[in-house]
Formats: C-alpha cells, sequence, structure tokens
C-alpha cells in the first residue's frame, strides 16, 4: 500500500515549475519584441533619404558674345511657329473607309495617310478601259477596209486606163477611200479621247488615296472611318475637310511682336537668346531671319521672326517663348584693354539656385557623384532670369536649382529628367 501511494505522488504535476518556466519564457519573448522594434526605428530614422531635385549647367558667357546677359538691347515673347504645316484633305468628296495615321506619328513624304470608298471610282474606271477597247477596236476595222478600199482604187484605175470600165467607177472609187481615211482618223481621235477618260479616271482612283504632301509630325487626326471628307465645307457639321494636320518639324521658329516703337532695335541676322516657358533654365542661341514689313495697326507692334540656331526634339509648336535680343560681335579695331575686358568670360547660374545665409553670405548646392554639396559662391549682377557667380564655381558644374529646405550637406540626391 505504501509503495502504491509512493507510485501515484510521483506521478503528481509541479504546477509551480511550470508556472516559473512560463514566465521565464515570457520576459524572453518581450525583451526579443522590444529589441526589434527598437531596431526598425533606429532603421527607420538613419536610412538614406533621397531628394529629386532640377539641376542647371553652370554657363561661361563672354561679353559681346551671342548669348552674353551684358548685351541684351531688347525683351520680347512670341510663339514657336512651323513654316510648314497643312491640314491634309482630299481633292473629292468621299466616304473615309480607313486612316493610317495617329496623333505624333512622323510621317514621310507620299506615305499613306488614309483612302476613300472607291467603288465608284473604280466602276467608271472600268467602263471608261472598256470604251478604250471598242474604240481600238473601230480603229483597226477601220484600218483593214482603208485598205481594201485602196486596193479596188488601184484596180480600177488599171480598168479605166484599159477603157474597161467608165470613169464614174473610178470616182465612185476614189470618194470611197477618202470617206474611209476620213473615218480612220475620227477612230483615231476617238482612241485618244478614250485614253485620256482612262487616265483621267485613273486620276480619280489616285484622289481616294491620300497621301503626305512632305514629311513631318501628324499633331492632330480630324477623321474617322465612315466619316464623309470634302476640300469644301458641303456637307455642314456632317462633313469633314481634313484627315489630320501635319508639322514639318525642321521649319520651327519664333514669331515675336515687337512694339514698333523699339523695331530700330532689331536688325536681320541679329543674334538672339531665347528661353521657352516649359523650360526656364534652358538657354536656346537663335537668330532673327527677317523683320515682316507691315505693322499691326490695331496693336502698334511688328512682326519679327527668328530662326533657331539648332533644333531640339523639346521644341513644339505653339510653346511659348521669351526672346531677348543681343548686341553683335564689337567691331574690330577696339582698345585694346576694352578687347581683353570683352573676352574675359563670365560664369552664370539660374538665380533660384543661390540661396543665402544672413546678409552676406551666399552658397549653392552642387550635384556631385549622387549627392548635393554646399559650396559657398561670391555673386555679382543679377541679369534677366540669371545671376553671376566671381567665385566657387566653375563652368561646367552642375547646381541644385530651387533646392528643397530640407536639403543638406552630403544627402543623396536623384537629378529630375528635364
Amino acid at each position: 500500500m505504501n509503495d502504491l501511494s509512493a507510485d501515484l505522488a510521483s506521478l503528481k504535476l509541479d504546477r509551480d515549475a511550470r508556472g516559473r518556466s512560463s514566465r521565464g519564457a515570457g520576459r524572453w519573448v518581450t525583451l526579443v519584441v522590444v529589441l526589434l522594434v527598437a531596431a526598425g526605428g533606429w532603421w527607420y530614422w538613419t536610412r538614406p533619404v533621397t531628394a529629386t531635385v532640377k539641376t542647371a549647367t553652370v554657363i561661361a558667357r563672354t561679353p559681346g558674345a551671342a548669348g552674353s546677359a551684358d548685351e541684351a538691347v531688347l525683351n520680347a515673347s512670341g510663339y514657336v511657329t512651323a513654316r510648314r504645316r497643312a491640314t491634309v484633305s482630299s481633292r473629292i468628296t468621299g466616304k473615309v473607309v480607313s486612316v493610317h495615321v495617329e496623333e505624333g506619328m512622323a510621317v514621310k513624304e507620299g506615305q499613306v495617310l488614309a483612302r476613300l470608298d472607291d467603288s465608284t471610282t473604280r466602276a467608271m474606271l472600268q467602263l471608261a478601259e472598256a470604251q478604250l477597247g471598242s474604240a481600238r477596236t473601230q480603229l483597226a476595222e477601220t484600218e483593214v477596209r482603208i485598205r481594201e478600199a485602196e486596193i479596188a482604187l488601184g484596180r480600177q484605175q488599171r480598168l479605166v486606163k484599159d477603157g474597161v470600165v467608165p470613169e464614174a467607177d473610178l470616182d465612185t472609187a476614189t470618194a470611197q477611200v477618202d470617206a474611209l481615211r476620213a473615218r480612220l482618223q475620227a477612230a483615231r481621235q476617238d482612241v485618244i479621247v478614250a485614253e485620256q477618260q482612262v487616265a483621267l479616271r485613273r486620276t480619280d482612283m489616285a484622289d481616294t488615296i491620300i497621301r503626305a504632301p512632305f514629311s513631318g509630325m501628324a499633331v492632330s487626326k480630324d477623321a474617322q472611318p465612315g466619316e464623309m471628307i470634302s476640300p469644301v465645307s458641303a456637307g455642314g457639321g456632317f462633313t469633314r475637310t481634313g484627315i489630320c494636320t501635319i508639322v514639318d518639324m525642321t521649319s520651327l521658329e519664333i514669331e515675336v511682336d515687337v512694339s514698333e516703337s523699339y523695331i530700330t532695335r532689331v536688325s536681320d541676322g541679329q543674334p538672339v537668346r531665347a528661353v521657352l516657358d516649359a523650360y526656364p533654365d534652358w538657354s536656346i542661341p537663335a537668330h532673327v531671319i527677317t523683320t515682316v514689313p507691315t505693322a499691326d495697326r490695331q496693336k502698334a507692334t511688328v512682326l519679327v521672326r527668328i530662326g533657331f540656331d539648332g533644333l531640339d526634339p523639346r521644341l513644339l509648336p505653339d510653346m511659348g517663348v521669351k526672346v531677348t535680343f543681343l548686341k553683335g560681335t564689337p567691331a574690330a579695331g577696339a582698345a585694346s584693354d576694352q578687347a581683353a575686358a570683352s573676352t574675359a568670360p563670365t560664369l552664370w547660374v539660374p538665380t533660384p539656385a543661390i540661396r543665402r545665409e544672413g546678409s552676406t553670405q551666399s552658397y549653392v548646392f552642387v550635384a556631385m557623384g549622387g549627392r548635393a554639396t554646399r559650396r559657398p559662391v561670391q555673386v555679382g549682377r543679377v541679369s534677366g532670369a540669371d545671376t553671376q557667380v566671381t567665385s566657387g564655381l566653375v563652368a561646367g558644374d552642375r547646381v541644385i536649382v530651387d533646392a528643397p529646405v530640407t536639403l543638406v550637406d552630403g544627402m543623396s540626391i536623384e537629378e529630375a529628367r528635364p
């Protein structure tokens, strides 16, 4: 009996020991969770932050050269325009069956842009070709008959010479040959007319295929399959007058209105600096093409055409642009010290790149190796949207424009694409 009690006692669970073990494991779990949270917080507050910034290149300019901020004589605003711009239409009225152009598509001269319904035109072409075949058959028949008549005429001439038949028979044979010759000439004319009819119908067939008049870029699509198209507004709002509008991107230029009070400051070939409203940090070299020889009496302005020195894909028709007319290169024979001063380059940056600390200290952030580097600078005069930098930078440096207030020295950056 005592042995049985001892065995039962050995099977009893020690609840106190199990509680102590559970409490110990719970403390370890809590400690691990606290350490993970602390590590996550440390990583969050110490992780590298990358800022997206806009940059501009430090430009070296020579006073007196095209693009110099010092040599501006007149400012104006206008728009980018295309000298070659066409709304492509058809020469005939017809229903559009297919359109092969979309907005933004580059097209080549002669490329098929659309097709019109050609069922009626094709039937008329087949009829004209049949009439041409009939006219040629009649011409061949007339040629055979005239050869027969000429043989008969020769026979009558020999018989009359021998006194076998009267001369009246000879006259009849001669008249028959002359009539057939006249009929042959008419048959030849009928063939020419039929050939012209076929050529006309083939031209009508070609007119059902609308092609690009020159190479360029499609900027609008104005018709869809199933719509009627006409070279004139014959059907009101139900008839289109064009398939698409094509712009020759190589013919882009600038048109600005200059007050007639200042038109004397503009001359042909004069250097110009253009800045697009869409890209205020991009200075585009240009030149005056010509001054249109007429004035707008209502606005008291004169239209000036300006050409780009080089084209760029970022240039688009109807973009707003501000232009600065510049002085030309100084004439030869100036004083040597003046010439030396005129050739000394100066550095210019966009004014929003300059940041100030206090009343005298200025600095910029330079993009180097994917990081922002703070650099003290000395600034000079301001001209337009640019500020002169006299020290602290070199030509070609990439400065950060409109830097965010959170940007600090050494911060990781990513340059925004233009």
